[in-house]
């Protein structure tokens, strides 16, 4: 099949979630969710929310700050030059950014323990508070990003 030539395929628009009418959080949910059970992670990310807000804040901001502090500005990409493969450092532009930080808030989430009950709420409120304050699995997945694009800076000019 040729590549490149044919039509682009466009992006389809997230519709905002029902609550906060927000389309991150739709995003959140939409990538929390299993087979097809969206109101089941709803109910997580809701309840996540309002564990949050019983400690006096405002759970949008916190989640906005949290996708905002994790999300990588720097990655590397494994690039073939004459056999050898280097790991070439290059800038996350917008909407990846945005997508590894859900997948990395969400893979910390599941990996937390919880000695009470394993309640996804409890584990996803407190990622997203560790990761609002700088701390936390996924704020250490993305310095690992960021440490593996400086130390192969020497590569930055096979950037293509």
């Amino acid at each position: 099949m040729a590549r490149g030539g044919g039509t682009k395929y466009k992006k389809r628009e997230t519709q905002p979630d029902s609550i906060y009418k927000n389309v991150l959080v739709s995003k959140f949910i939409n990538r929390l969710m299993k087979d097809g059970k969206k109101t089941t992670a709803q109910r997580a990310v809701y309840g996540a929310f309002d564990l949050i807000k019983e400690q006096g804040l405002n759970p949008i901001e916190i989640f906005e700050s949290a996708i905002d502090n994790v999300g990588p500005k720097h990655e590397v990409k494994a690039k073939r030059i004459g056999g050898a493969a280097y790991q070439v450092p290059q800038e996350v532009r917008g909407e990846r950014r945005v997508s590894l930080s859900i997948r990395w808030l969400l893979e910390a989430a599941n990996k937390r323990s919880n000695s009470e009950n394993n309640n996804l709420s409890k584990k996803l409120a407190a990622e997203l508070m560790d990761a609002s304050n700088n701390s936390g699995e996924a704020i250490r997945k993305r310095d690992i990003a960021h440490k593996m694009a400086e130390a192969n800076k020497a590569f930055a000019h096979f950037r293509w």
